[in-house]
């Protein structure tokens, strides 16, 4: 790449998949881009549940990172298994991938662990820890002044993991906005904002599930148990480590918890709500409310409108949720955000000029971007819906 400068000054916001991915495939090619992340450290939060990764995107960009082999040695095949149950309990719909398929399959692997596979694969400085960006400010020539906040709060056992500059402000000439749902990059280029999709899940959990919970483990399978019906559903998904990670899921107002007049650190009151909520469900499905070993934290579902777009910015883009923030029920939010990472990496390899290579790229991510998400808002419209039930299998089936 050829610029003004002999090398670009790239700035990533976030240290999610989408953005270690990109900042990997820039390293094999000679180009330094740094993270900016407000986590502390990487241990400072839970990363959340299991994913799969699909050939034509995640996998894709796994291979282009030279990292495809590390993956499968700590993925989960036999997790790519997919039941679906009714309310009463009876099994309609049970995908389990045959052995042969790992090559070619979708294996799963813990959030944690894809983004610990990701963070080793980098120089340890490329990451900043306990930087939350607070302002992205035009210069007037096409680069921008980052702006953060002093996030440096770490917990006292991992401050070697944190590095801290005196000065909290960087010019830089390409920021990629790879910052999630709530992206303040993505308000430079767009005045989108998620919007709630009418679907909120509560998340639990089973800990040691085969040998504590054996009847629910049973029920869940090897990979992800879906019980739906008339705008409810569970989804329980195994994760490493004997953890079954728990989502109840319910088309109800955003605001439910404080309309019902509920604490929701009343683990209680919170559980008796969702069994009423839950009435005449299958007493075997109930067990997920019942006999969750952890709190319940309640997830509104959001989405980016659709399509989202903007207008070309120099020096400014967006991969990830922070692009085209969708539902889980596409499947496909990770796998996206690591494919928009590999391409626009690429593209900033193949191209000579910043400003080409986010051209190119932005031609080829807001097309496949616009698909998806329409894809996703049909996927969670039909999992909670009066049919839930009749329209998943048929689409689980081929028959919609």
């Amino acid at each position: 790449m050829n610029t003004t400068r002999t090398t670009p000054r790239i700035a990533i916001i976030g240290a999610g998949p989408g953005g270690l991915i990109c900042a990997r495939i820039l390293r094999q090619n000679g180009i330094t881009a740094t993270i900016y992340e407000s986590d502390t450290s990487r241990t400072a939060r839970d990363q959340g549940g299991s994913l799969d990764m699909h050939p034509g995107s995640g996998r894709h960009a796994l291979q282009q990172a030279g990292l495809l082999d590390d993956f499968l040695a700590r993925s989960r095949p036999e997790g790519q298994q997919m039941r679906l149950l009714g309310r009463d309990g009876r099994v309609l719909f049970d995908a389990i991938p045959p052995e042969a398929d790992t090559a070619e399959g979708n294996p799963e692997i813990d959030r944690g662990q894809l983004r610990g596979l990701l963070l080793d694969s980098l120089d340890p400085t490329t990451v900043r820890w306990g930087h939350k960006l607070t302002r992205v400010e035009p210069r007037g020539d096409g680069t921008h002044r980052l702006h953060f906040s002093d996030a440096l709060a770490a917990d006292a056992d991992d401050t070697a993991d944190v590095t801290a500059d005196a000065d909290m402000t960087t010019d830089v000439d390409l920021v990629i906005g790879a910052d999630g749902a709530w992206s303040r990059v993505r308000r430079a280029l767009s005045d989108a904002t998620p919007r709630y999709t009418g679907v909120t899940f509560v998340e639990t959990g089973l800990d040691e599930a085969d040998t504590r919970h054996p009847a629910l483990a049973e029920l869940t399978g090897n990979g992800t148990m879906m019980a739906l019906d008339d705008n409810l559903g569970f989804v329980a998904q195994r994760n490493s480590g004997g953890h079954i990670r728990v989502y109840v899921g319910m088309r109800i107002d955003e605001d439910w918890q404080r309309h019902a007049g509920l604490d929701p650190a009343d683990i209680k009151a919170v559980r008796a709500a969702l069994l009423d909520r839950f009435g005449g469900w299958s007493p075997d499905l109930l067990g997920f409310i019942t006999d969750a070993d952890t709190g319940y934290t309640n997830r509104p579902l959001y989405a980016l409108p659709v399509p989202h777009t903007w207008a070309p910015t120099p020096g400014l883009t967006l991969l990830g949720d922070a692009a085209h923030l969708m539902s889980p029920f596409s499947g496909m939010g990770a796998n996206l955000a690591m494919l928009d990472g590999a391409d626009l990496a690429q593209a900033l390899v193949d191209h000579p000029t910043v400003d080409q290579a986010v051209t190119a790229y932005e031609k080829i991510l807001l097309p496949r971007s616009i698909e998806a998400a329409e894809g996703a808002a049909e996927g969670i419209d039909g999992a909670f819906a009066p049919d839930s039930a009749e329209q998943t299998l048929a689409h689980m089936t081929g028959h919609h």
